[in-house]
Formats: C-alpha cells, structure tokens, sequence
C-alpha cells in the first residue's frame, strides 16, 4: 500500500497555460501558492476556484516560503519579501550571484537558501554553489559549498541537519546548522533530485524531475517508496492542511492537456508533513 494517495490535478490550475511550476504551498485558508518560473508571477488558487496573481512577471522563482509578518519570500536574481498589501523589500543580492534557487527554514524562522554561482540554463561551465543560511539582523552563514547546483531545502524535525538536493549530481546531501561536513543522504533511483520536503517522521520526500515520480527515503537515507506521478516532470512537493496531511506538487507539464503545460497536483499522505517554519527575516 502506498504512503500517498492517487495524485489529482488542482481542475482550476490545470485550465490555465503554464510552464514550468515551483514553490508549492498551502495556506491556513486552503489556498495553493506557486510559481511560474518561465512565464513569471506567484500565484494562488483559492478555495473557491479563483486565480490570483499575487506578483505578476517576476521570472526564476524557484522557491516560496511564508514571511512571520505576512506575505511570501520569494527568490530569483535576488530573495524578496513581498507583502500582503504587494509591498516589496529586498532581503538578499548580489550583483556577483546569478541567482538564487530553492529555499527552507529553520525551526526558529532562518532563511536557508541556496545559491547558484553558475547559469545552467545558459550553458555555463559548472561550478560549485553554495546552502546558506540567513538570521534576522542580517548575519549570513555558508553552511555548505559542496553543492553544485542547489535545489529543494529541509530541515530534520530535531532542527539539527539540514538536507538538499543537489540537482546536478542527483542525490540528495545533507549537513548540520553548525561547522559539520557536508555528506550524501542519498542519490536518487530514477531522474533528478529537485525540491524536497520532510514528513514529521523524519522521512525526506524528493520531486524526481524528468522521472516524473516523487521517492521517500528513511531518515537513514534508504529509499522507502518510488511513487509515479501523472506528470513527465515533477519539480516540487510540500505539505499543509489542518492535519498536516494534504500534499502539494508542483509539474512542468500534465497527461490531460499537454498543450496547457505545468498543474499542481494534490494527494493525501499517510505520514504527516514536518511543518515549514515562517521565515523571520
């Protein structure tokens, strides 16, 4: 029996074009938020069915967290608060780092996130990036600079190691929030090691790009569960709801209507979901 329930498409998401889709989230009210990294723009589906477009054009956004006052974290070419009311600061950037990707948090709300010091999509010559971390007063901290090309970030329901896929190597690494070495977890059975997510049992969930599946590993790194998606690329996963149970997954195409491109697709999960800490940066 599997750990996660026959995965659905979100009918209202799957309607409208999209390319590739990031950042999945569920709100307290039920809404989904997500990216469009090619296309551009943070979205939310609410309940009801309504699209809304929360930050319209904004392209690269390849990660999404909640902000302790309000709003969303988003990253791309710099890492941005953007309010409720659609106000926006600017939290991290240099001129020097083509762009941040996919972000987590700690338990106590420091932003980890991951930088890229290369273009993959641009053909660039590979080079090591690098899994920050960033506290409130704006102290940053390199945690890890044996990552090549850094993707979706978790932290252990203890708090103390920090796991993330390193998309160019397909495996999945993990480190502490101190100065310990950077180590494997797991490379990944099939695809690519895209976003991740963590379940309250300590088990590390990994969206397997071009694999279109997501895999379970154990908290020993033993993969527990390949579990095939309807989708030929799946680039995200992430938990919500009241019970911490509901799933959310992110696609850069679907099977239904392909000309329509990227969905979400949601499903149930027997374990629950490590709840994401809202940054406080």
């Amino acid at each position: 029996m599997s750990l996660l329930s026959p995965a659905e498409p979100v009918t209202a998401v799957l309607e409208r074009p999209h390319s590739l889709l990031e950042g999945p989230r569920i709100t307290p009210d039920g809404s989904l938020i997500y990216s469009d990294v090619i296309v551009g723009g943070l979205w939310a589906c609410r309940p009801d069915g309504t699209i809304d477009q929360l930050l319209p054009k904004r392209r690269g956004i390849g990660g999404v967290l909640a902000h302790a006052d309000g709003g969303w974290v988003v990253s791309g070419k710099s890492i941005l608060h953007v309010a409720g009311d659609g106000a926006q600061r600017e939290i991290l950037s240099d001129p020097g780092v083509p762009g941040y990707n996919d972000m987590g948090a700690t338990l106590e709300g420091d932003l980890l996130l991951g930088e890229l010091l290369y273009r993959p999509m641009a053909g660039d010559e590979p080079r090591e990036g690098r899994l920050l971390a960033l506290s409130p007063g704006g102290g940053l901290r390199v945690l890890s600079e044996e990552v090549l090309w850094p993707n979706g970030i978790g932290v252990s329901p203890d708090g103390t190691r920090v796991y993330v896929s390193d998309y160019g190597r397909q495996r999945v690494l993990v480190t502490d929030l101190g100065d310990g070495p950077t180590e494997v977890f797991a490379d990944v059975p099939a695809g690519s090691a895209d976003g991740l997510a963590l379940d309250a049992e300590g088990g590390v969930w990994v969206a397997l790009g071009e694999a279109g599946s997501v895999a379970r590993f154990t908290p020993g790194g033993e993969l527990d569960e390949l579990i095939e998606l309807p989708a030929g690329f799946v680039s995200s996963i992430s938990f919500g709801g009241a019970d911490m149970r509901d799933v959310l997954i992110t696609t850069a195409d679907n099977l239904q209507s392909p000309e329509l491109g990227g969905t979400l697709l949601r499903a149930r999960s027997e374990p629950a979901g490590q709840p994401v800490a809202p940054v406080r940066v």
